[in-house]
């Protein structure tokens, strides 16, 4: 089973809390990115491993924080799902699924991720860096 389509935020979904939040929302304590990875090499029936990471300052869990907040800071955008009007090649790269949930650059985060088809891979390539804990 594939949450696909499962990502809680998107970028309207993310502005709307934060300008409907009023000041505590733009005063949150903490660093702006906060998150808990999930990864699960052979899909959602199998073991997981997870890890915290946090950016600015850099810490966590997470076996390359460095290259993990790089990698959020430079695409935020592949935490956006798949549109639903996408079109994608019907290839499987994989069982392997993750999940990314918290507050990335100030904004609620709740993305997942899977190897399902061309579009899915190639959201999991560009975050590759933050969502593989491990070989």
């Amino acid at each position: 089973m594939i949450a696909l389509a499962a990502v809680g935020c998107g970028s309207d979904a993310g502005e709307e809390k934060a300008a409907g939040g009023g000041a505590a929302a733009e005063e949150r304590p903490g660093p702006a990115t906060e998150v808990t990875i999930t990864f699960w090499p052979e899909g959602k029936g199998g073991p997981s491993r997870e890890a915290t990471l946090t950016c600015e300052p850099t810490a966590g869990t997470h076996p390359d924080p460095e290259r993990a907040c790089a990698l959020l800071a430079a695409d935020p955008g592949a935490l956006q799902p798949v549109p639903p009007d996408a079109v994608c090649t019907m290839i499987f790269g994989g069982p392997e699924e993750a999940e990314i949930v918290g507050v990335v650059n100030g904004q609620d985060a709740h993305a997942t991720f899977s190897r399902t088809n061309g579009c899915e891979i190639d959201r999991w390539d560009r975050l590759a860096g933050v969502i593989r804990l491990g070989d």
